[in-house]
């Protein structure tokens, strides 16, 4: 995933648009080979386009050097491509999380390090991003597989409240109030780049003090 480069494509393409480059036929048994790299051609894309609506399946396909019906063999309709696309970059974010925390010390080290991933990683995939929240398809459907980033989240503050390192409290309320506030400033930074902004992680070891009820390594230690 951070390896994504910029779209080639245009998403408004024309039956004047110059032809896909030519792209050899997957041997048999290949298929799910292109199907990955429909989905990753997608994803370089929606980085690109920053939104959902503005992505045309001819782009995808002219992406990926193949004709449009091509895609229709592998994806219903749009909402069904961004879908895959959007899952498969949550699995990859999901998976980024996990080695920031593990490589991190104690659970409230493990925390600030889950947080500090995801606002690099929107640093550098801002489209990314917006489509994974804002997009219509997020505000039309259901995105099941982010309830797991809830779910983790919840949990990593529930270990620094069973270590004694945060107030015994009701961690799902409590980590809502961090990702709404993590979020928020993800966001804004990538809405209104040019404010004042201080460092992410003195912001994110505010929110740790502050909502979490702890002393933050890097911003103060105990």
């Amino acid at each position: 995933m951070d390896e994504i480069s910029a779209a080639r494509g245009e998403a408004g393409e024309t039956p004047s648009t110059p032809k896909a480059r030519p792209r050899g036929r997957n041997p048999r048994g290949q298929g799910e080979r292109l199907r990955d790299e429909i989905v990753s051609a997608t994803l370089r894309l929606l980085d690109d386009l920053a939104d959902d609506e503005a992505l045309s399946l001819r782009a995808v396909a002219r992406e990926v050097g193949i004709a449009a019906t091509s895609v229709y063999i592998h994806f219903e309709d749009r909402d069904a491509l961004v879908y895959a696309a959007l899952e498969r970059c949550h699995r990859d974010l999901m998976r980024g999380l996990d080695e920031a925390e593990a490589a991190a010390g104690d659970p409230v080290a493990r925390l600030r390090a889950r947080l500090l991933f995801l606002g690099a990683w929107v640093g550098r995939h801002a489209g990314l991003y917006k489509v994974l929240h804002e997009s219509t398809l997020n505000r039309r459907t259901h995105l099941a597989f982010k309830d797991e980033l809830a779910e983790r989240t919840t949990a990593a503050v529930q270990r620094c409240m069973d270590a004694g390192l945060a107030p015994a409290d009701d961690a799902a309320a409590v980590a809502l109030d961090l990702r709404a506030a993590v979020h928020g400033t993800v966001s804004m930074r990538v809405n209104e780049p040019d404010l004042p902004w201080p460092p992410l992680e003195d912001q994110v070891d505010r929110f740790l003090t502050k909502l979490v009820g702890v002393r933050p390594p890097g911003g103060g230690h105990p």
